[in-house]
């Protein structure tokens, strides 16, 4: 026994002290010989690649390079057979052999033997000419109309963009981009070819090296990658493994973080014009005159790989045109996902690839059709897209499109222009003063007053979704610049006394004017020996009793049913005032109201604007009690998001009832009391006002039945939505002052 073994240890040691290298060489020659034969001997063309002996043959060649890179794990060499292959360039001919299709579906077994030498083989390979002209060949057999491989296809390029991510400095080779500062002739000196026949795997060791792997002559001009092309067709497929393998490819490429990557992938190759251009072509394809509105509202924000994923079908909305809106709102997600991913300069060019295709060349003219349903939807679109857009360089272009250039000035009346935009164009016209007027921003303000209740609607939903968002352009276009020299004030706070008194005068002088204000009831009238505080906030208790005792006791229905008091409102408030918050943390607000500049200017240049999109807003609230039930919910959810921000200066415009109006300037609480004003002339002609009152806000609150047809039903919905509103206000000014007077 112990013979035995002796023996059997000395023919182990034989065979590991033997050299390998001359048999693995062989047998690889002998595969690769087989198969050249094949083509010599056979003359069946109808018989299928996958019952010759070529797939275990390519195999078994594989299985060789794999074991001796493996063998040669210690050293940093290349393998003999490596070197065969490198040298003989097996690869170009396999290639040729796959294009011609002889024996038919030899293309599929030349795609799974790319992509596994590819994935198996450690050392770097795509810098060597005899390795990534092949690799570029079969590329661009990729991705065409109607191939019966996209399985493979699909694998092999994972596999390429896998590898490119593993070395990013090979991504020139296979997008076959010459290096501008490099002549082309000088591309593939002899000097540097004679190095890589020397030591054909080892990696360039810098960029100067490694533009001399790239050969003049296979290198098109700059954009015609068809790596590119081919991974946007496959996005495409019926098959979702391809797609998804498709998705992480670009993911893969567009995450390259190496100096020049994002550069090169932005500036020199047609990527984000392939992009936006799919997006485009989604888009196209849904049914935009017969979506349902609804639909679109509950339309779900999934992520872009769940398209891919059955595990939970029950969730999907299904209706005419649904696969569409999955195929398009999953494509953004992932152009979303991919601008957090990319880096820096490529996600920039992409989102500005997105306005220009699609925003300004698609979407505006149909946010200012002359067809209000393809207005209404594809506004109802936009609100989808806003609501699931993250990626900040995105986020900057949609602002752009939608409000134009941030500007410093305050807007002028009478200024803005009704002419439509051009196709495929954002332009702004120009003002006296020096500043522009966005077109489609005044367009997309004014839907918010449009004839159609929807469209208003929808569209005070878009500026909601805006404000969600954590963009400082954002309130300082809608908003700030009209009102942070606070010209709608006569003069800078004074002594409480004084001041008081004249907002008393003031006030009484507006109220006259309506015969249903003939007495002080209405007046906010703070406690005797309260004082306005210096910088210009009037004591909490002050604002939140004003705004709860707005409205009179007599159209009050909050207290007939339970759920609806005052209190459920300050979770609300504190919620929203958090979001708020949050979006604005690092936009450096000041913590103190600015001077006003009303007191030293001439009359002509402190006239006072709040700017068009306040103007819209006041106007519909104006209108509260003949309007619908839902607008007045969307419109009086805005405006109290608006009062929810902790700017001073939105504080004193929209919440502080003391603060002394110039003439013909107007704040949120000067036109509630008007409201009021009408609201007292109206129910007059109401009998049984508490008990209708009542049976509407419980129909309201589910309840009860509705009533269809009542009479003064949008009357009584309008004072059950104002009484609800001013108690938002107070929630919101109770919940905002203690963090304001810090």
């Amino acid at each position: 026994m112990d013979m035995l073994n002796k023996l059997s240890t000395l023919f182990q040691q034989a065979l590991e002290t033997r050299e390998p290298s001359v048999d693995l060489l062989e047998s690889f020659v002998e595969h690769w010989k087989g198969i050249t034969s094949y083509y010599l001997q056979n003359n069946d063309d109808s018989q299928p690649a996958k019952q010759t002996d070529i797939p275990w043959r390519l195999r078994q060649m594989l299985d060789i390079l794999v074991y001796e890179e493996k063998q040669q794990e210690a050293v940093e060499e290349t393998g003999v057979c490596m070197e065969y292959l490198v040298q003989h360039k097996l690869l170009e001919t396999l290639c040729t052999l796959g294009k011609a299709q002889y024996p038919p579906g030899m293309i599929q077994q030349v795609l799974l033997f790319f992509s596994r030498l590819l994935a198996q083989i450690q050392k770097p390979l795509l810098h060597l000419i005899n390795i990534h002209r092949p690799v570029q060949k079969l590329i661009g057999l990729c991705g065409l109309p109607a191939s019966k491989h996209e399985k493979e296809e699909a694998q092999f390029l994972l596999v390429v963009c896998s590898r490119v991510k593993q070395d990013p400095y090979v991504l020139k080779y296979i997008l076959q981009i010459l290096d501008k500062s490099m002549p082309a002739d000088q591309s593939h000196g002899g000097t540097e070819a004679s190095k890589q026949s020397e030591n054909p795997v080892s990696p360039p060791s810098s960029p100067a090296q490694s533009d001399c792997c790239v050969s003049s002559s296979c290198a098109p001009p700059p954009g015609c990658s068809g790596l590119l092309q081919a991974l946007v067709h496959l996005t495409g497929s019926q098959n979702g493994r391809v797609c998804l393998k498709a998705y992480e490819s670009l993911l893969l490429l567009a995450s390259l973080q190496a100096e020049g990557s994002g550069e090169t992938l932005a500036h020199r190759t047609q990527l984000t014009a392939l992009l936006a251009g799919r997006l485009c072509q989604l888009y196209s394809l849904l049914p935009l005159d017969t979506l349902d509105v609804l639909n679109l509202h509950n339309w779900p924000h999934a992520h872009w790989s769940s398209q891919f994923s059955q595990s939970c079908p029950e969730e999907c909305l299904v209706f005419p045109g649904s696969d569409h809106m999955t195929r398009f709102f999953s494509w953004l997600d992932f152009l979303d996902h991919l601008m957090k991913e990319a880096s820096q300069v490529l996600a920039v060019n992409l989102a500005e690839a997105i306005h220009q295709y699609w925003l300004s060349g698609v979407l505006a003219s149909h946010l200012t059709h002359m067809c209000e349903q393809r207005v209404l939807v594809s506004t109802v679109l936009l609100r989808c897209v806003l609501r699931q857009v993250q990626s900040p360089a995105l986020l900057d272009q949609l602002v752009l499109f939608l409000l134009g250039a941030a500007h410093a000035q305050p807007e002028e009346p009478g200024t803005h222009t009704h002419s439509l935009l051009r196709r495929g164009t954002s332009h702004t016209q120009p003002k006296e003063a020096g500043t522009h007027t966005h077109c489609l921003r005044y367009h997309i303000i004014q839907n918010c007053d449009h004839i159609s209740d929807e469209i208003s609607m929808v569209t005070l939903g878009v500026f909601e979704e805006l404000l969600l968002k954590p963009h400082r352009d954002i309130l300082m276009n809608l908003l700030l610049r009209n009102l942070e020299q606070r010209r709608y004030i006569t003069a800078p706070p004074a002594v409480a006394e004084e001041s008081h008194s004249a907002e008393d005068n003031d006030l009484s002088s507006f109220l006259d004017e309506d015969p249903f204000f003939s007495d002080d009831s209405f007046l906010p009238s703070p406690p005797e020996g309260q004082t306005q505080q210096a910088e210009g906030h009037t004591q909490a208790a002050d604002i939140v009793n004003s705004f709860l005792c707005l409205v009179p006791v007599e159209v009050k229905s909050a207290c007939l049913v339970q759920g609806a008091a005052y209190d459920t409102y300050i979770h609300d408030a504190h919620r929203m005032f958090q979001e708020c918050l949050t979006v604005s943390e690092s936009w450096a607000w000041q913590k103190s109201l600015p001077l006003s500049s009303s007191s030293s200017s001439s009359d002509e240049e402190t006239s006072f604007y709040e700017g068009h999109f306040l103007k819209v807003l006041l106007d519909r609230l104006a209108r509260l009690l003949e309007q619908p039930y839902e607008l007045n919910l969307q419109l009086t959810s805005l405006l109290s998001r608006l009062a929810s921000f902790n700017h001073p200066v939105l504080h004193e415009y929209l919440l502080d009832p003391y603060i002394t109006l110039t003439p013909g300037a107007r704040t949120l609480f000067s036109v509630l009391i008007r409201v009021i004003g009408e609201l007292m002339d109206r129910v007059q002609r109401v009998s049984n006002l508490t008990d209708r009152l009542a049976n509407v806000r419980k129909q309201l609150m589910g309840l009860e039945s509705n009533n269809a047809g009542e009479e003064f039903d949008t009357l009584l919905k309008g004072v059950i939505v104002l009484e609800e509103f001013c108690k938002e206000l107070a929630a919101i000014a109770f919940v905002k002052i203690p963090a304001d007077q810090d």
